[in-house]
Parts: structure tokens; C-alpha cells; sequence
């Protein structure tokens, strides 16, 4: 974000909105494969310590809970442009919301349903079946134009999604794919009595300030901005360093 504004050639800007794309989509990619990992299992010793290697990872399952994921907060993020947006800009978020919406809604099916058949539990189907209500509702209200309930169905709809996987997790938190023994479990993997006390009241303490912040920067950040409000990428800052630092050599 910071290097791009400083050169005006466009072949440099587009280096680095190639590098913010790769940087945003990689990571939403690999939490979902983490996360599905972890619902699978993976090989752990008596010591729980991990055994296999990094392509055991990269299994299907995982690489399904990856896309899913990807494009949960691709379109979330679409949704929210829509939201913030105005004119042109607005309508084309929302026609891109509608296309990624449809394949988020095939792609998360298949997971959900793969991952409650294999490890599924009373509360994780219900959670599921939930998460899938809210998701459809988000398709079709971006689909009518209302933007906000769309933003706010699809925000329902990770938060419920991640407590399923967490549902068909119970009691594990780290389940053994190799030998059921050597799971590691809320019991064996938890913190002292103590230490569960303190981070319980630090939270508690801590959370309303978090909360009020978020609430006032989008409540800050609250109008809609249009094309004419965004200036035009043309020249590097006059902030920068580079822009005022004096040319060496020649």
C-alpha cells in the first residue's frame, strides 16, 4: 500500500495491486485449509506433535475448506463495495456479488455437507443448515439491491459456518487422524484453572472498548462514496519520501 504511490508509472501500480491481491487471497485461502485440517485431523505422536509432511495438508478436503473460505470473503468484501459504493461503481460490485454469490453457495454446500457426514453432530447440522438459510438470504437481498442486509446475512452466516465446524470439532480441538489416542481435546489441551480465570476477565474488560472502536470507524466511514470522490491515480504522493528527496548522481 505504502510503496505503490510512489511512482507514477502505471506498470509499477499494477506490480503492486498484483502483489494486494495475492497478499489478501492467499491467506483467506490458506485459513480455510488450516481450519479444515483441523476438523479432519492430521497425524500427531503421543507427544502431539505433528507427523506428516506439508502435502498431507493439501489434501481434497482441505483444498475445498480453502476455496470455501476464499470465496466466502471474496464475496463478503464484494458485498461490502456495493455497500460503500455509489453509481457505476455500486452496480458493478453487485453484479459481481451476484455471480460469486451463486458459486460461494455451491462451494460451501459441498464442504458443509462433506464435513457434517464425516464428523457431524445434532448441533453442527443445525448450524449448518443455518449458516446455508443465511447465506441464500445474502444472495438474494444483494440480488434486490439491499446491500446492508446482504452484508449483514453474509457476516451471519461465517460467524455460524465457523461455530458448526466447532460444533463437529467437540470434544476435540485438535482430532488424530492416525490414532484416536493421541487427539488433543478441550481436557489435554487447556490452560490452568488460573490462567483461564485472568484471560477470562482480561476479555471482558477488554471487549466493549474493541466493540465501541469498531462501531465508531464505521460509523465514521459511514456515507457511500462515488467515482468522482476517488482522485485520480496520476502521480506519486507529494508526502512521500521519494518525492522529496533529492535525486543522487548525474
Amino acid at each position: 500500500f505504502e510503496y505503490r504511490h510512489h511512482r507514477p508509472e502505471s506498470r509499477w501500480r499494477k506490480w503492486f495491486d498484483g502483489m494486494i491481491v495475492v497478499g489478501s487471497a492467499v491467506p483467506a485461502l490458506l485459513w480455510g485449509v488450516a481450519f479444515a485440517n483441523i476438523v479432519q485431523g492430521v497425524a500427531l505422536d503421543s507427544g502431539h506433535n505433528y507427523t506428516g509432511t506439508l502435502f498431507d495438508l493439501l489434501n481434497p478436503y482441505a483444498l475445498l475448506g480453502g476455496l470455501t473460505t476464499l470465496m466466502l470473503f471474496f464475496t463478503h468484501g464484494v458485498v461490502f463495495i456495493s455497500l460503500k459504493t455509489d453509481g457505476d461503481l455500486r452496480l458493478r460490485a453487485r453484479k459481481l456479488a451476484v455471480r460469486s454469490g451463486a458459486i460461494t453457495i455451491l462451494v460451501a454446500a459441498v464442504f458443509l455437507l462433506w464435513t457434517n457426514l464425516s464428523n457431524g453432530q445434532v448441533a453442527s447440522w443445525l448450524l449448518a443448515l443455518l449458516a446455508a438459510v443465511l447465506l441464500i438470504g445474502s444472495f438474494f437481498a444483494n440480488l434486490r439491491g439491499r446491500e446492508r442486509y446482504a452484508f449483514g446475512l453474509m457476516a451471519g452466516t461465517i460467524a455460524i459456518a465457523v461455530a458448526s465446524l466447532f460444533a463437529a470439532l467437540f470434544p476435540n480441538v485438535m482430532p488424530a487422524s492416525n490414532d484416536v489416542a493421541n487427539s488433543l481435546t478441550i481436557a489435554n489441551a487447556s490452560s490452568t484453572p488460573y490462567t483461564l480465570s485472568v484471560m477470562s476477565w482480561v476479555a471482558v474488560a477488554v471487549l466493549p472498548f474493541v466493540l465501541a472502536y469498531q462501531a465508531y470507524t464505521y460509523w465514521v466511514f459511514r456515507r457511500r462514496i462515488s467515482r468522482a470522490s476517488i482522485p485520480e491515480d496520476t502521480a506519486p504522493r507529494t508526502d512521500s519520501p521519494s518525492a522529496s528527496a533529492p535525486v543522487l548522481g548525474g
